[in-house]
């Protein structure tokens, strides 16, 4: 075990009974409560017994506190992404998510031009939804318009291309897998 995973157990303890009193509640009737019985209880604050998830789980709900605060989780540091923008043959992406490899999201600006399609394969999963104009796909056999709204899935292993329509810039957002991870969103339904 780690330096770091000794540590969050040793505070364990300490957390747990601080919990308990701020509640009023005592051994006992935490014992009552989660049919723990006292002494492991008592032992569990003390750091003579380590805790564990089947302790931690109905102390947790006893004192109705997530958790997080039994086991004193590490603060979520701040969540902004900032990005510098990659050109790439005339292309802007800006990067969306941070670490490297598995799934990737970009936001993209496509500059008005007509290019002739290029078709590719590789690895992967793509999907695209669309912020602004109008987003040319070229999918298999397939030759589409997709305009702000619209959004569009596919395997990577067939032949694709993606691009301006020639008659204005669009901006489109990308999700990418490259083992082929297809995308997972969930949304509510719209309330009729």
């Amino acid at each position: 075990m780690s330096d770091d995973t000794h540590e969050v157990l040793a505070e364990v303890g300490p957390r747990l009974r601080r919990v308990r009193k701020e509640r009023g509640a005592t051994l006992a009737g935490l014992s009552e409560a989660t049919g723990i019985s006292v002494s492991t209880l008592s032992r569990l604050e003390s750091g003579l017994r380590k805790p564990s998830l089947e302790l931690l789980l109905p102390i947790a709900r006893a004192h109705q506190v997530p958790l997080d605060e039994l086991v004193g989780a590490p603060p979520v540091g701040d969540p902004r992404i900032r990005a510098k923008p990659i050109v790439m043959h005339g292309r802007t992406h800006w990067p969306l998510t941070r670490q490297p490899g598995g799934l990737q999201a970009f936001k993209v600006f496509e500059p008005q031009r007509r290019l002739e399609p290029d078709p590719r394969v590789h690895e992967g999963y793509e999907w695209l939804y669309v912020l602004s104009g109008k987003l040319r796909i070229v999918l298999g056999e397939h030759d589409v318009v997709l305009a702000a709204g619209e959004a569009a899935e596919f395997d990577t292993r067939v032949p694709h291309w993606f691009g301006s329509t020639g008659e204005g810039p669009v901006e489109f957002l990308s999700l990418f897998g490259p083992q082929g991870e297809r995308m997972h969103v969930r949304a509510r339904p719209r309330k009729q």
